[in-house]
């Protein structure tokens, strides 16, 4: 006796999209790829909470015209956010409840009550807590979010730590897995520390990734994103200007700039 297992999701139609860097090309798979979208959330990108994101900000629009190419072209959104519970509050290192202190106390880390937002009525709750104003997608994105996910078009994943894809499992890692997901575009905030960290990841655990450097950002000093798309490019191919093919114009075709992609099992070609 055995148990077969399910088929393959099927190739519906793979598409080639043009890429600057080592690799020249990558095939894509639609059926088998997903748009990640890492913490565009109130707290890292409201002007009251984070006055200094505005390179974060700038990319809310693009980000936008982002998901509608994706949802166009049937591909998934994934919306992955700190979403902690009270439990995950027992488990987190103490380099990451530091991390995330304003003053190096336990009063001020995950969890504390981050009180009103300044110069509005809205209660902000506790920080990144799931439920939470400020762990809620930033402006039009919430709007966004909620809408896809109702459409069935989009899934929305908390996750607990910079990656949403370290340790042995995740939501979103489980998801990925269960529906044969093997390509990944990654952006978000911040591109050096958590879509970087989820990014990265993913590489490891062997999904194809590719940077959307229009639609990531973040505060962190320009020798940060060029490390980033330093070893990006290692790993995979460095791309900037992302057009898909003329045989797909419906896939991102609002997007301008892509960093990098790793062709690991994705096929590539190289001209």
């Amino acid at each position: 006796m055995y148990i077969k297992l399910p088929d393959r999701l099927p190739v519906t139609s793979p598409k080639t999209i043009q890429c600057n860097g080592k690799r020249k090309e990558i095939l894509i798979e639609p059926s088998r790829s997903a748009l990640v979208i890492i913490d565009m959330q109130n707290f890292f990108l409201h002007p009251a909470l984070s006055p200094k994101a505005t390179a974060g900000r700038a990319i809310v629009n693009t980000t936008v015209d982002m998901v509608h190419g994706f949802r166009k072209a049937g591909m998934k959104v994934l919306w992955t956010n700190w979403g902690l519970d009270n439990f995950d509050l027992l488990t987190i290192p103490p380099a990451n409840l530091d991390g995330f202190s304003s003053n190096h106390s336990s009063l001020t880390t995950f969890g504390s009550d981050m009180g009103i937002v300044p110069g509005t009525k809205i209660n902000a709750g506790r920080k990144l807590m799931r439920g939470s104003w400020n762990a809620q997608p930033y402006g039009p994105l919430y709007h966004l979010q909620v809408e896809g996910v109702k459409r069935g078009t989009d899934l929305y994943f908390n996750k607990n730590r910079l990656s949403g894809l370290w340790g042995a499992q995740t939501p979103l890692g489980l998801w990925l897995q269960e529906n044969e997901i093997t390509t990944l575009f990654f952006g978000g905030v911040n591109a050096d520390q958590c879509v970087w960290s989820t990014f990265i990841d993913a590489y490891f655990k062997g999904f194809d990734v590719v940077y959307v450097e229009d639609i990531s950002a973040t505060m962190s000093p320009y020798y940060a994103t060029e490390m980033l798309k330093y070893n990006a490019n290692g790993d995979g191919s460095l791309a900037h200007d992302l057009h898909v093919t003329h045989n797909c114009p419906q896939i991102i075709r609002s997007c301008s700039e892509v960093a990098e992609a790793n062709g690991r099992a994705m096929q590539t070609v190289t001209i």
